[in-house]
């Protein structure tokens, strides 16, 4: 069967998904290009000539992962914080994902990482802000609520792949309420 070639958007829109997998799995210091490589189908130069370093392609992937929240609340037909939190609640169906945001936030020691993930969490929290017209401290615990369920998330505590649940699991989660913050 003949190859499909990509476009080099295409190519490094794969290499970005592939990205996300592996370092939400190893984080940023855990993981190389080359586990990044293997997952797209590519040369481990092919990466660096297309991202030049692992850092870059880590900013890349936590980049995405932001846009991709950005876009899922920007498509909410009756943005509130309550419609926000459930769009939420539907993204930590991908694990990898949240995993990721988490990598990111503690890789931020790294100025290089840092700032780029302080404005992209910077650009959802404008865009919460936005879209509800909430206050500041409306904000401040939507986005405390959410980060509590992007823990519990990476931890498997909530979400499609959850385990067992133990009492503090059922007692915390129960105190989220139906989703009115992230």
């Amino acid at each position: 069967m003949p190859r499909t070639r990509l476009t080099a958007a295409e190519r490094s829109d794969q290499l970005i998904d592939a990205a996300i997998t592996a370092f939400s799995l190893g984080g940023y210091a855990g993981t190389t290009t080359d586990q990044v490589a293997r997952l797209a189908g590519v040369s481990q130069p092919y990466v660096i000539r297309i991202f030049r370093t692992k850092q870059e392609l880590f900013i890349a992937a936590v980049g995405r992962a932001c846009d991709r929240i950005e876009e899922i609340w920007r498509a909410v037909p009756d943005p509130s914080l309550h419609t926000l939190g459930h769009a939420y609640n539907e993204l930590l169906a991908n694990r990898e994902m949240v995993t990721l945001l988490l990598h990111g936030f503690t890789a931020s020691a790294d100025p290089a990482i840092g700032e780029p993930v302080r404005e992209g969490f910077g650009r959802l929290y404008d865009t919460v802000r936005e879209l509800t017209g909430c206050t500041a401290e409306e904000a401040r615990d939507f986005f405390g609520i959410g980060m509590l369920l992007t823990c519990l998330g990476a931890m498997r505590v909530v979400g499609p792949e959850a385990v067992e649940p133990r009492p503090w699991m059922s007692d915390l989660i129960s105190t989220l309420g139906d989703g009115e913050s992230a």
